[in-house]
């Protein structure tokens, strides 16, 4: 397997293989693939959108946009991982596991120091996300809070980081 760069080219085949995976995901509002396109418009970081590819073949994706956390004046930087992708028929082979490894050390390479996103805790938690709320970090729409999470990629990044977050 090999984990990538996308291409502009691989837009389309990558809105069918987040729409598929979608299709059989615990937390799923249907419209993962149209919010892949609406993240590339916005705070894309062509950097940190990635594939996974076994013999010439998509089989996962990852993107990581920019994203912020606002308290009155104060506006944190941090980015957003959403959404994650892997093949049903290559799931539990540790595609996702790598995509998630890989897009950290490159984000944290770049800069980049925490991490939110919107999922499944029994699934995230490994990788060190605990609740937002948990930081003081809370989403500007209705979502429970166990399934707003954040990440430090760097020890204490969050520390005194409050606020709201419109990135979901």
């Amino acid at each position: 397997m090999v984990i990538r760069r996308e291409t502009e080219a691989e837009f389309p085949q990558i809105y069918d293989l987040v729409k598929v995976a979608f299709q059989t995901a615990k937390v799923s509002n249907g419209k993962e693939q149209d919010f892949v396109n609406q993240l590339r418009s916005g705070n894309y970081i062509p950097e940190l959108a990635l594939v996974a590819e076994e013999n010439g073949q998509l089989v996962g994706h990852i993107m990581l946009t920019k994203a912020h956390v606002v308290d009155g004046e104060t506006k944190f930087e941090t980015l957003l991982l959403a959404p994650i992708s892997v093949a049903l028929e290559y799931r539990n082979r540790g595609i996702g596991s790598a995509l998630i490894k890989e897009s950290f050390r490159l984000a944290k390479a770049r800069g980049y120091t925490s991490v939110l996103l919107v999922g499944d805790p029994a699934y995230y938690h490994r990788y060190g996300f605990r609740t937002a709320a948990g930081f003081g970090i809370k989403p500007t729409h209705p979502i429970p809070d166990e399934n707003v999470m954040a990440c430090e990629l760097v020890p204490n990044a969050l520390r005194g980081v409050c606020g709201t977050t419109d990135c979901f």
